[in-house]
């Protein structure tokens, strides 16, 4: 019989995604000495090597790699089994953690002053992050849920559209083509973007599109955040492609306008993903279907204000 905890398997796993036993410690807020036992101890357990140094990052082996799934299908029973259990005891207390696409952030936070209105007892961990750490975080099993654009296929995600996600192009107010109608789309490729990182889900709609009318868009500066790209076209840098929901302030106080560009807005949804079989918590289970039932209200309520 196999002797082995699941201190260790979590151990094991953090190291993995870490790359090395250094930056795995500091997460994990063990010594590296004490990690590196605990990693010994479970090879000597299972009698093969789950490393190999590859340059400077230490490689899972094919034992490794059988294990972190062995210990991620546990982690991801216990979690069931939890579930269960707050099942039985009903919608009081628990936790529910929530990783949300940065450009949803800003209906979000309505969504969530909303449940914790009807569910006050329940602890709350919400993290904005950038497409790439949301799609980890699902499949590490790591959240209960995810508010994102359209999720990748083949990842064993399972994903409800909950509310439209038009994207427009902005610009500032001294624009020259502010104003102009049905802008021709070699027009306004030929403009300076100011564009969202590599990965992100906006800047690969805006990409596929530009690509299927045979034209390349001139990402003349990226920015990692929406904030910074908003900011960045106020000041004259560029045009920009974002979510309508994110510049609703702006587009009031004139600060930035939507230009009528041929084709655009860009109809895409919002997703309410989490991962295929997963059981959600009681907690969790009400968030989705407070998502699914009053988003696009808060959506239509916001416009309208």
């Amino acid at each position: 019989m196999l002797r082995l905890t699941l201190h260790q398997l979590n151990i094991l796993e953090a190291v993995a995604r870490c790359g090395n036993f250094s930056r795995a410690s500091a997460e994990l807020h063990l010594s590296q000495p004490a990690v590196s036992m605990q990693i010994k101890q479970l090879e000597e357990a299972l009698g093969l090597p789950l490393f190999e140094q590859i340059g400077k990052r230490n490689q899972l082996t094919e034992a490794g790699r059988e294990t972190l799934a062995a210990g991620r299908a546990i982690s991801r029973e216990l979690v069931n089994l939890e579930n269960t259990l707050a099942d039985l005891q009903g919608l009081k207390g628990g936790t529910l953690t929530v990783s949300v696409a940065s450009t949803a952030s800003y209906f979000t936070a309505r969504l969530m002053a909303l449940y914790r209105e009807l569910h006050p007892e329940v602890r709350i961990s919400l993290n904005v992050v950038n497409r790439e750490t949301l799609l980890r975080q699902l499949a590490d099993n790591s959240i209960d849920l995810a508010l994102m654009g359209q999720p990748p296929s083949g990842q064993d995600l399972q994903a409800q559209p909950f509310l439209d996600n038009p994207l427009v192009v902005i610009a500032a107010p001294p624009h020259p083509l502010a104003g102009a109608r049905a802008i021709d789309l070699r027009r306004i490729a030929a403009e300076p973007f100011v564009t969202r990182e590599e990965g992100s889900g906006t800047r690969s709609a805006v990409e596929n599109f530009f690509d299927q009318h045979g034209l390349i868009v001139n990402n003349a500066m990226e920015m990692n955040k929406n904030e910074a790209i908003k900011q960045a076209v106020e000041a004259g840098l560029g045009v920009g492609v974002v979510s309508l929901h994110t510049v609703r302030a702006e587009l009031i106080a004139r600060s930035l306008c939507v230009l009528d560009v041929a084709g655009f807005p860009l109809q895409r949804q919002w997703y309410l993903v989490q991962r295929k079989g997963k059981r959600l918590s009681p907690a969790a289970h009400a968030f989705s279907q407070l998502v699914l039932r009053e988003a696009a209200r808060i959506a239509r309520s916001e416009s309208a204000g």
